[in-house]
């Protein structure tokens, strides 16, 4: 027998999670967004997961789940070297909080968008203010 009050709290709280990842930038610049995040927000990245490059021909895709239910504090000013190209994918009322927060701290320029019946997918260019 499946408890529905269970089932319904698990989709609940996926409601808040946003998968995040990050491309087409450097390793410190995605060190720093994943930085922001971290301290705004529950993130399954800890502080000691670095970005680092990997050795090909592929491009480097960094990635995180971040839980914006609860802001644990703001974020303050940041610095990029340059853009970063940021997709985030989730419910819609998470990624609006998400990009509203990273608009804080960042230019934020929306690319692109993919709805879907639950969830969006959004492109985003990150650039210092």
């Amino acid at each position: 027998m499946v408890n529905t009050s269970d089932k319904a709290a698990s989709g609940h709280q996926e409601n808040y999670d946003v998968l995040v990842s990050l491309s087409e930038c450097t390793t410190d610049d995605a060190s720093t967004v994943f930085e922001v995040l971290r301290r705004s927000f529950t993130s399954d990245r800890s502080a000691a997961d670095s970005p680092s490059d990997t050795n090909g021909p592929r491009p480097t895709v960094w990635s995180a789940t971040v839980d914006v239910s609860t802001r644990k504090e703001s974020a303050g000013p940041a610095s990029l070297a340059g853009e970063v190209t940021l997709d985030a994918q989730g419910g819609y009322w998470a990624v609006d909080r998400l990009r509203a927060h990273l608009g804080e701290v960042f230019s934020v320029e929306d690319v692109g968008t993919a709805a879907g019946d639950q969830e969006e997918e959004v492109r985003l260019r990150l650039t210092s203010r």
